[in-house]
């Protein structure tokens, strides 16, 4: 199965992990990435402490439990390869899941990652 498609057909939470310049970790609640046709990853996010971190350091972790008995899911690492701010691509993929408007006065980033490995929720 590829990794689209388990994450199209896989319900769970996802949590995505950055670090500032100095190493210091912030964690957050995500949505599912979305999976683009170059290959990349995106992540929808607001100008806060994870996009912050972004901005001194390319590195993040997302971590995928799915909603099952156990411990299933991913680990996605992750590598920072551009973003783009309220743009048509961003509000056309938030809109295939949410049907509200564009949110005056909130900046809105999609974030591009490079998928550098990926391993199962347990185990390497």
């Amino acid at each position: 199965m590829e990794l689209k498609d388990y994450f199209e057909g896989t319900e769970g939470r996802g949590i995505l992990a950055t670090a500032d310049k100095n190493g210091k970790v912030d964690v957050a609640v995500y949505a599912k990435p979305h999976f683009l046709d170059d290959g990349t990853v995106a992540f929808i996010m607001a100008d806060k402490l994870t996009h912050n971190n972004l901005q001194r350091n390319d590195s993040a972790a997302y971590l995928f439990m799915e909603d099952a008995k156990g411990y299933k899911g991913k680990r996605l690492f992750l590598t920072k390869t551009g973003e783009e701010q309220d743009s048509e691509l961003l509000f056309t993929l938030r809109n295939r899941k949410y049907s509200s408007e564009k949110e005056e006065g909130s900046p809105r980033f999609l974030v591009f990652f490079r998928i550098e490995k990926v391993l199962p929720l347990v185990g390497t």
